[in-house]
């Protein structure tokens, strides 16, 4: 088995690197692996950081924020390698064999295992699995909620069967923040897609797996603690969460059926900036600005 290489893409990374770092032995043993780091222009210690605690790990500095997915795209070219890639988020920390049993579980149809995720200080599992936007599955989450028609697959994106993080689970895509992705789907996919700067980019690259045949599983054995969730308190990064859904469903999709998807989300994010949600006032606004749901519109 060739070396698993490890992609990190960091931006103002030097707070989370450390912790991530001291995981990483624990959580690649039983492998032959590498670190490659993409950073972002940082205007931190990053690559100092980098540079001092890993100083074996190849650093792809591309001299500007390019986004998540060219960083990763950065991240692959400079590894040259066909082996498995475990692309990850520098706020993971992953537990004792987390990658070796992600990689396991690739093949026979399987070309994205992801593990089971936990948010610090949290002993149950975070909901990572997700299914293909749908207008009724948007319309649902606006009307109940995305966590209660969770139980009802025609009506949310999110799977919260509880069962499902039990047991190796085949979804629509999952959570980008660790994925193992096998050499033949990434062959088969090719790059990462830029135009998406955060968020949707893992989205649409399990989605364009799942075309080419390869599936995205969670592995339940396999388990990561992800410090993140900034897209649930920043007015900003919520609202690019939300405008890149749109777009992503519109390379999808018909004028009409983006057109109703489009105000189901906002119908979804009206309702809580009624509430005062303050995240969701900002992606209102950004959705109502022209040419938001366009494919080739970068916020």
């Amino acid at each position: 088995m060739s070396p698993v290489t490890v992609i990190v893409v960091t931006w103002n990374s030097a707070k989370v690197l450390p912790g991530f770092l001291a995981a990483l032995p624990d959580g690649m043993a039983g492998l032959d692996w590498r670190l490659v780091v993409a950073d972002n222009d940082s205007a931190d210690d990053t690559v100092e950081v980098l540079r001092a605690l890993a100083p074996d790990a190849t650093v792809v500095q591309t001299g500007r924020n390019a986004g998540y997915a060219a960083g990763v795209n950065a991240a692959l070219t400079a590894a040259g390698d066909q082996g498995v890639a475990l692309v990850c988020n520098p706020d993971i920390r992953m537990r004792q064999g987390c990658a070796k049993r992600l990689a396991d579980s690739l093949g026979d149809g399987v070309g994205i295992a992801v593990p089971l995720l936990y948010e610090e200080g949290r002993d149950t599992p975070h909901y990572s699995l997700r299914r293909e936007s749908s207008v009724l599955r948007a319309l649902g989450e606006a009307v109940i909620g995305n966590r209660r028609a969770g139980r009802f697959p025609r009506l949310s994106e999110l799977v919260t069967d509880p069962g499902a993080y039990r047991r190796p689970t085949r979804a629509d895509w999952a959570t980008g923040a660790l994925m193992a992705i096998s050499a033949e789907c990434r062959a088969a996919c090719g790059p990462w897609d830029e135009s998406f700067f955060l968020y949707s980019e893992e989205t649409e690259y399990c989605l364009r797996a799942r075309d080419s045949g390869f599936a995205t599983q969670l592995e339940p054995a396999a388990e990561a603690v992800h410090l993140g969730g900034d897209s649930q308190v920043s007015p900003r990064l919520w609202s690019l969460l939300t405008v890149n859904r749109v777009r992503l469903y519109r390379r999808r999709h018909g004028a009409v059926p983006t057109a109703c998807f489009r105000a189901a989300v906002l119908l979804r994010e009206t309702s809580r900036a009624v509430l005062g949600r303050k995240a969701s006032r900002a992606a209102v606004a950004a959705l109502l600005r022209p040419g938001a749901a366009q494919p080739d519109h970068v916020v």
